[in-house]
């Protein structure tokens, strides 16, 4: 039997007592360093916060067909970058697992589903909406940066039949998206709210398949909406 998979991570911790966590997934060919770096140029600081942790894992290195079978750091395989065609399931659905176990480590230190968000850039994007609307319906919210779903999606299967409370999906797209087009965006939230999610789509103009500042900010807002500070309970 094949060792399970320990995603390598970087964190950004809690300035105060942790009582939530944010794990958040970066884009084809990236790291989790990198994506980290990324938004710290683009925001002049960390992604930070009094109690949230944030977590930044690393895909493992795999063959990508989109670019020839060469080995790259992705969430799982496509058979191309196109909204309209099947999902690579078997990568996709092994990846769920994978991460799963990142989740379950956060509930072993104390961190209840309910006080965690899943969320990523890009090909992030599309894996946090695959492990929280099909596999952890229970967490408190997901975020897709310039990302999308297949038409035929998994996800939109999942949904068909559900009629539990959905985490909301907080979604950003730039409208000069070169390679996610921001139709593919929009798509992929009007199909999620069809199926019941509670969603937020905010556009940007002449923004290309990038992050950018003001996104970053509302990002941020919303994530201290979904998670706010605990007041601590005193024992009388």
């Amino acid at each position: 039997m094949a060792a399970p998979t320990v995603l390598q991570r970087s964190v950004v911790s809690p300035a105060g007592r942790h009582s939530a966590s944010v794990i958040l997934l970066h884009g084809s060919g990236d790291t989790g360093p990198g994506v980290r770096a990324w938004i710290k140029q683009v925001r002049n600081q960390d992604l930070a916060f009094q109690h949230i942790k944030i977590i930044y894992p690393t895909a493992p290195t795999r063959p990508y067909t989109p670019m020839r079978g060469a080995l790259s750091t992705v969430w799982f395989d496509r058979w191309k970058i196109s909204d309209d065609c099947p999902e690579h399931s078997e990568t996709i659905d092994s990846m769920c697992r994978v991460l799963t176990d990142l989740i379950d480590d956060e509930v072993k230190n104390g961190i209840s589903k309910n006080r965690i968000i899943l969320g990523g850039f890009s090909m992030g994007g599309g894996m946090a909406m695959h492990l929280a609307y099909r596999c952890h319906r229970d967490v408190a919210g997901v975020f897709a940066l310039s990302s999308f779903l297949n038409k035929t999606s998994a996800v939109y299967q999942a949904l068909q039949k559900n009629e539990s409370v959905l985490p909301e999906l907080f979604q950003c797209h730039g409208t000069a998206d070169e390679l996610v087009p921001h139709s593919w965006g929009e798509e992929t939230n009007n199909m999620l709210k069809s199926l019941g999610v509670t969603t937020s789509f905010h556009s940007f103009p002449n923004l290309n398949h990038e992050l950018h500042k003001i996104e970053l900010e509302k990002l941020s807002s919303w994530i201290v909406k979904k998670l706010p500070m605990e007041t601590a309970v005193s024992n009388k």
